[in-house]
């Protein structure tokens, strides 16, 4: 399934998003306010979206985040802890065309201050480290090992092959800081490639789009092709949703995943949403779907106890007796969505781990 493909070192190519002002001032002007987390989180994931896809917004839509630019080495200062946040924002404003080089003074704030040394999670480091690097400031840090680190966790691919939606975000983020978003080679072990399909897997059976768009971008920017069983699931997903716009909008919606399954079908060079964005308030709503059947065959299998097996072979014909029609069609779609179906299917079960004392 995972064909291996030359990446470039510049960002990639990608069609232009309809709508694209009208989107950022959505999100800028409609959705929160400046001083809230999220309104830092939903621009922050957003304007990350655009600079790697190399979106051209131009400096008139980058207008409604002016003030906000202005204003972002007091806000750094008086807000450190929102550091990667304010950091990302205007790092991303200014190469999608907002005139000023204040990124590289607050990348050298950052470093000055050593922010990046109170981070306990590795891959916080690795977002800071990938950060400052775009400003040409490297971290003076006693730690060496943080890459190898990241390696060693994204390469543990048992880890993946079980429900575990933080591991599997983290693994799908530490593709994305290590290849510097598609710009590099990430020269990961082959391991990691293995985890990101039982990943994959998980996110499929369950019917999550959003992470599993997640996981499609991060096997491109890892140098292999998706499975085209994944892509046009997501495809579809992306065709389903809904925007509502003025009163109508609703501020509780599914935006993220409307935005990585738009960043997983331009990465897959399979175009831009149809539906342009309207200008004022807007909303995204997915289409309630069909649940994945992850569920009913995680419930099958533990019913089984010491009777369960990670023969796939053998366990079929019982779990698929269990399923649903939908259930047993996504089921069968999944398994031939991947050649690493069966050794999935080993550590998905957990049999080897099913004496735990005694």
């Amino acid at each position: 399934m995972s064909n291996v493909i030359q990446l470039n070192a510049r960002r990639p190519s990608f069609r232009r998003l309809r709508g694209l002002a009208a989107l950022i001032d959505g999100f800028a002007s409609h959705r929160r306010f400046g001083d809230d987390v999220f309104w830092l989180k939903e621009n922050a994931e957003l304007l990350n979206i655009l600079e790697c896809t190399g979106q051209a917004p131009g400096q008139e839509a980058l207008e409604p985040h002016l003030a906000f630019y202005t204003d972002l080495p007091e806000r750094l200062r008086f807000f450190p802890q929102y550091y990667r946040f304010l950091l990302s924002i205007c790092l991303d404003l200014e190469d999608l065309g907002m005139p000023g080089d204040t990124g590289a003074e607050l990348a050298d704030w950052v470093a000055r201050q050593g922010l990046p040394e109170a981070e306990l999670s590795d891959l916080q480091r690795a977002e800071a480290r990938r950060l400052l690097a775009r400003r040409g400031v490297v971290i003076s840090s006693r730690d060496a090992g943080l890459t190898a680190r990241l390696h060693d966790f994204i390469s543990r691919s048992q880890t993946f092959a079980l429900p575990n939606k933080k591991a599997a975000y983290e693994l799908t983020h530490i593709v994305f800081y290590l290849s510097e978003y598609g710009r590099r080679a990430p020269d990961l072990p082959a391991e990691a490639l293995v985890s990101l399909e039982y990943a994959g897997l998980l996110a499929y059976l369950e019917q999550n789009a959003d992470l599993l768009a997640e996981i499609c971008v991060a096997m491109r920017y890892a140098g292999t092709t998706p499975s085209p069983i994944w892509e046009n699931w997501l495809a579809g997903a992306m065709g389903a949703f809904s925007l509502r716009s003025g009163a109508q909008a609703d501020m509780q919606d599914d935006y993220h995943e409307y935005l990585v399954c738009a960043w997983a079908g331009l990465a897959a060079q399979r175009g831009a949403p149809a539906q342009a964005v309207a200008p004022g308030p807007v909303s995204f709503h997915r289409v309630a779907g069909w649940r994945g059947p992850l569920r009913d065959i995680s419930e099958c299998i533990y019913r089984m106890g010491p009777a369960r097996s990670g023969d796939w072979h053998r366990m079929r014909p019982q779990i698929a007796a269990q399923l649903s029609e939908t259930g047993h069609d996504i089921l069968t779609e999944a398994e031939a969505s991947s050649p690493r179906f069966d050794d999935f299917f080993a550590g998905f079960a957990r049999s080897s781990l099913m004496r735990v004392a005694g």
